[in-house]
């Protein structure tokens, strides 16, 4: 449950409600706001700020989201690698964190937030991404998927860089900034900027409150679950962001279904003939691959 999760950054009628909540699931579903701030010795407006923090639009889609959660069989939760353990176990322990991890994003993806983004990314002329330390990988690879459609769009994972171009941003322009933990403040400062210009701003973080939230016009969301101790580079939440980047991909993509198969074989086909070059090249001339 998300409430485990954040109960530490909430406020304290917020942390309140969230420990009656965990203690009382089955009977909070049954509840109203103000029964449920009642019980828990807040105020239905405690509860509607509570909502809000975890990121749901209103009381009843956090009761659904309880109820959910409630009809699910045990999970193993996020196991970390211990030393000395076998290939077989680390295999075991990478992918039930992984299954785990896309699950929960599938999950909390809110669809609108995604209708909308998708929507701003068809009528965009200019996409842009950026990200820091393994959000900017993130960026990188939504950069290239896009550009094979022929959309423009740019990924910098320098921080000035970025910034002088968001600077020229015009009107429906789309600013995507990355940040599994929402407080990079690289990423928040980006997407204040075209703010400013009137881009339209997309945030891609995890759950809950954060300043990159705050400062994006639509935030998509990934799973909160917390990464392993041994982490290697941000696994699970790697995974996460990839995987909310294939999906608005893929749904700004069918949108444009024929033309879409027309830019993916044009830029196979250039591959391809790239590719042919440079054998060709190799044989004739001793090994130069130079085109």
């Amino acid at each position: 449950m998300i409430l485990k999760e954040m109960l530490n950054d909430l406020a304290p009628s917020e942390k309140k409600i969230a420990e009656y909540i965990m203690d009382h699931p089955n009977e909070t579903i049954s509840l109203t706001a103000s029964q449920l701030g009642e019980r828990s010795l807040t105020s239905s407006a405690a509860v509607i700020r509570l909502c809000k923090s975890l990121g749901f639009k209103g009381f009843q889609q956090l009761k659904l989201r309880l109820a959910g959660d409630l009809q699910k069989n045990t999970e193993e939760g996020y196991r970390d690698i211990q030393p000395g353990e076998s290939s077989s176990q680390v295999v075991s322990k990478m992918t039930n964190n992984s299954i785990q991890t896309l699950r929960e994003t599938a999950e909390i993806l809110d669809l609108e937030d995604l209708d909308q983004a998708v929507e701003a990314m068809i009528h965009a002329e200019n996409i842009h991404f950026f990200g820091v330390g393994a959000s900017s990988i993130i960026a990188q690879d939504a950069q290239l998927k896009f550009s094979r459609i022929n959309k423009r769009a740019t990924a910098f994972p320098d921080f000035h860089v970025a910034a002088m171009h968001v600077a020229n941003v015009k009107e429906g322009d789309v600013v995507c900034g990355i940040s599994f933990s929402g407080s990079t403040f690289e990423v928040e400062r980006i997407l204040e900027l075209a703010n400013k210009k009137n881009a339209t701003t997309i945030g891609l973080t995890r759950f809950g409150p954060s300043p990159v939230a705050d400062v994006s016009q639509i935030c998509l969301r990934t799973s909160i679950s917390k990464e392993a101790t041994f982490r290697s580079g941000a696994t699970s939440s790697r995974i996460a962001q990839l995987h909310v980047i294939d999906m608005l991909f893929m749904s700004v993509a069918n949108q444009a279904y024929d033309n879409v198969i027309n830019y993916l074989d044009e830029t196979r086909d250039a591959i391809k003939f790239i590719q042919e070059k440079q054998s060709k090249n190799g044989r004739n001339s001793g090994g130069n691959h130079d085109v």
